[in-house]
């Protein structure tokens, strides 16, 4: 060992626990909870397989081989299926999200761990493993230095996505603990994700997720093959958290103090709009307001308290945020997405058409809201929305929502997650036989042998 180097790494203790894991049942709620996020993930791959980025993502890989790429007749290798499922099921924003982050497993995490498993181990049980240690690696590592990677200018989905994704696929594949260890080692030196897209709405944000997924499924691969990896990938004096968030301090024992024990997992939420989350409570407010009858022709202004962290992504250029350039765009604008809520009475897939964001309601509206900054604001640790709106005729008016719908205060049910695969797989072309068939493949996936092929098409 060489001086200063620890004794036992943040790595090691985590693969050790995630090596316990392998034998053992999940709890019940942990479980509930893969399923939900496997009928989730698929109905966003559906959802956006026609779309541009997504056809050029698969364009983009020229590797076939024998594994999925959800909603499509062609098949890759597993690296290429895990890529292009990601980079759909992060596509649209209607993937779930982890308050404490903000990060979103799902996306990553079952893309990688169903093409690790259809390729190299088709075992339902191993998948289920696999996915719930990713997921509970990814939102564990949001929590080490909260909002210190995404203020450095990184997409903490990314960067945390290749780690969870490398525990997530080595779990599923049986890896000992030294092979996890060399798994994130590597994984570190290939997580990356540059939050650049907000300039003019370009798309590289919705590859992140791929991208993540796939470094995983080479990640693990490598390790197992018998690559070494830095085993101090975390808190060495170049690793992972020095890289990407400027220090080395952080609590890693968010990481592995009860890891395997208590599983955040059970707390990840599921979007009901497909848009950045923590503009969500200010659509939930917008629609409150609507519905007590107000017209948008009678508010002279609205003032909206917000988190100092959300500022520079969802806030600002204010002019932008009340007139975004394009769709994409306005899936992060918040005076967009509240005026919208408020003129429609919700957001949907059809609210970032060209069409859409040139309604001349909704734009008329959108560039009355302003923010101001709440000191107290828990955000990350929960996500609030309040709006002030002020009436032509001098009244004023407020709403405020104190929890994420969606999320652990309000969790959708799996009514709730089935519905919303439906009308997903519907937008996407699916027919109502092919969603059918895909909710019945899904409710045992886990319980025998992983084959996706019905998937296809």
């Amino acid at each position: 060992m060489a001086s200063g180097l620890p004794e036992t790494s943040v790595a090691e203790a985590l693969a050790e626990k995630i090596v316990a894991l392998q034998g053992g049942a999940l709890p019940a709620a942990t479980v509930r909870k893969c399923e939900e996020l496997l009928i989730d993930v698929v109905g966003l791959c559906v959802t956006a397989r026609n779309e541009a980025y997504v056809r050029s993502a698969l364009a983009g890989y020229d590797d076939d081989g024998p594994c999925t790429a959800i909603g499509h007749k062609r098949t890759l290798n597993a690296a290429g299926a895990a890529f292009v499922n990601g980079t759909a099921a992060h596509g649209e924003d209607f993937d779930d999200t982890f308050e404490g982050g903000p990060v979103h497993a799902g996306a990553v995490i079952v893309p990688a761990v169903l093409a690790a498993c259809e390729r190299h181990n088709p075992d339902g049980r191993m998948a289920l493993i696999g996915i719930a240690v990713g997921t509970e690696v990814l939102c564990r590592l949001s929590l080490v230095v909260p909002k210190a990677v995404h203020k450095a200018g990184f997409h903490p989905t990314a960067i945390f996505g290749a780690m969870g994704a490398a525990a997530g696929v080595g779990a599923s594949l049986g890896l000992n603990a030294r092979q996890i260890v060399d798994a994130l080692g590597v994984a570190g030196s290939m997580a990356g994700g540059i939050i650049e897209y907000l300039a003019e709405g370009a798309w590289t944000k919705r590859l992140h997720a791929g991208w993540a997924a796939q470094s995983g499924i080479r990640a693990a691969l490598l390790a197992r093959a018998g690559f070494v990896g830095p085993r101090t990938v975390f808190e060495g004096v170049h690793g992972l958290f020095y890289g990407f968030a400027h220090t080395t301090e952080g609590d890693y024992d968010a990481l592995t103090g009860d890891f395997g024990t208590r599983w955040v997992t059970d707390t990840l939420a599921f979007k009901p709009y497909p848009c950045g989350t923590m503009a969500q409570p200010y659509i939930d407010c917008a629609r409150r307001l609507g519905a007590r009858g107000i017209k948008p022709e009678d508010v002279a202004g609205i003032v909206c308290e917000v988190a100092e962290g959300t500022v520079h992504r969802l806030w600002e250029p204010l002019a932008d945020k009340q007139h975004p350039r394009n769709g994409y765009a306005a899936k992060f604008a918040v005076p967009y997405l509240l005026a919208t809520g408020f003129v429609h009475g919700g957001v949907g897939l059809g609210a970032f058409t060209e069409n859409a964001i040139r309604d001349e309601r909704v734009l008329a509206l959108a560039a009355k809201v302003k923010f101001g900054i709440d000191p107290d604001n828990p955000y990350p640790n929960s996500y609030t929305g309040h709006i002030r709106a002020t009436l032509r005729d001098g009244s004023v008016v407020e709403e405020r929502q104190p929890y994420l719908l969606g999320g652990a205060q309000e969790p959708l049910t799996r009514q709730d997650v089935t519905d919303k695969f439906l009308l997903n797989a519907e937008h996407g072309g699916w027919s109502a036989a092919q969603s059918d068939a895909a909710l019945k493949l899904m409710a045992g996936l886990y319980n025998g042998r992983i084959d996706l092929s019905s998937l296809r098409g």
